[in-house]
């Protein structure tokens, strides 16, 4: 075959094979990463990306207020990034809206006076149930990133989940925060990536391995194709060497596994010896299947309206869990919390903990670790008084019988 004929051929077979991929979700970001824009990314990714520097305390009234002043100081692309859902963005606004679906019971006469927060998270003290999830890249929010995070976390004796991709190596994240801290796993296609993410986590004191299994493939968040977003090259993942900054999520995401199954709990299982929270479960069954297979814990997420548009609020598939898990592991819960009574509604009706994402970096953005700290003082502040109200004196006292 002569070579201006294999050139023909390797053309249309791409160009077939791009066609395919397009009506896909993962299809439509993979096309934007190569759209006609790529040049622009390309400059984008290439500039040092100037994130937040400010240091200071908050004075916040409603954390709802947040995202607001944070879009003032966090570059457009970032901001998309970091606020916006997938699709139509349906589940990311149920994520919150849903809270008000249920409503609160209060015990009146209960002689209720300085309600306490302290609890336990897989056997881990702390002040608060309130604890940060992972979230990629807190280094688009705050030149600080990972670092600042787990320091006003600890400051408020709350937990902090250390992720695969920090823009921070794990061992300087651990030495940042005084609070006990779990790590996220993203599960990566080389089984000897994840055994070595697993010991370093272990080494630097990780008490248990977050497996988020609902990013096999990027959701469709427009709002990154819009802006063109890419991860900037001067915000590099230190804990996964094979991941590259300054492409977008379709790219950098490659290296996962794209076709998990249970059998990757057990390996966690195996590698750790840590007690594994299975993160990104919304249904009684998958449940069910997972704690079948080893999981010591369920967090009900939709990775924020992230990643699959149209499924129900992580807080409307709560219950259901609940019941199905009937208190065999503990289940937690993140996704839309902006109050405390938010808080106080899905300690009621079951979860042990609730993971407060978005506000977190908000903070973050507008005050380093002393805006972080901030944020957990608001929550905590408002889950205090809705105690004080509905009377509940302990964590332990919230049940089901206080909402309806």
């Amino acid at each position: 075959m002569d070579k201006t004929r294999r050139e023909f051929i390797g053309k249309t077979l791409s160009a077939s094979a791009l066609t395919m991929l397009a009506g896909s979700s993962a299809g439509k970001v993979f096309a934007a990463e190569r759209s006609g824009n790529a040049a622009a990314r390309k400059k984008s990714a290439a500039a040092a990306y100037v994130a937040g520097k400010a240091e200071r305390k908050l004075n916040i009234v409603s954390l709802h207020e947040l995202e607001a002043e944070a879009r003032k100081v966090i570059p457009k692309g970032a901001f998309g990034y970091i606020a916006g859902g997938s699709g139509d963005e349906w589940t990311l606004k149920e994520n919150t809206r849903s809270f008000d679906d249920r409503q609160i019971l209060p015990r009146y006469l209960a002689g209720v006076t300085q309600p306490d927060l302290q609890t336990a998270l897989l056997g881990s003290k702390v002040a608060t149930p309130v604890f940060v999830p992972p979230m990629a890249a807190h280094g688009l929010a705050h030149e600080g990133a990972e670092k600042a995070t787990a320091r006003g976390a600890g400051e408020a004796g709350a937990l902090f989940c250390a992720q695969t991709l920090a823009n921070t190596p794990l061992e300087e994240i651990a030495k940042a925060g005084s609070g006990p801290k779990w790590f996220q796993l993203y599960y990566a296609n080389d089984a000897g990536i994840n055994r070595e993410l697993i010991q370093r986590a272990k080494a630097a004191g990780a008490t248990a391995i977050v497996f988020t299994v609902d990013l096999e493939w990027p959701g469709n968040r427009e709002a990154d194709q819009r802006n063109g977003f890419v991860f900037p090259a001067t915000l590099p993942f230190p804990n996964l060497p094979t991941a590259k900054p300054g492409v977008g999520l379709g790219e950098l995401t490659q290296v996962f596994k794209r076709n998990l199954d249970f059998s990757d709990i057990e390996f966690i299982r195996r590698e750790s010896d840590l007690p594994v929270v299975v993160k990104g479960i919304l249904t009684p069954e998958n449940a069910n299947e997972c704690i079948a297979h080893g999981a010591n814990a369920i967090q009900v997420s939709n990775h924020g309206g992230r990643q699959l548009d149209g499924v129900p609020a992580a807080f409307a598939a709560l219950p259901g869990i609940v019941e199905a898990v009937g208190g065999r592991v503990p289940v937690y819960l993140d996704g839309g919390v902006r109050r405390g009574i938010h808080v106080f509604k899905a300690l009621a009706l079951g979860a042990s903990g609730i993971a407060m994402g978005r506000p977190v970096l908000y903070g973050l953005s507008l005050g380093g670790w002393q805006g972080v700290k901030s944020v957990f003082d608001t929550i905590n502040a408002e889950l205090q008084l809705a105690m004080k109200l509905a009377g509940c004196a302990r964590i332990e006292d919230i049940s089901r019988r206080f909402v309806t």
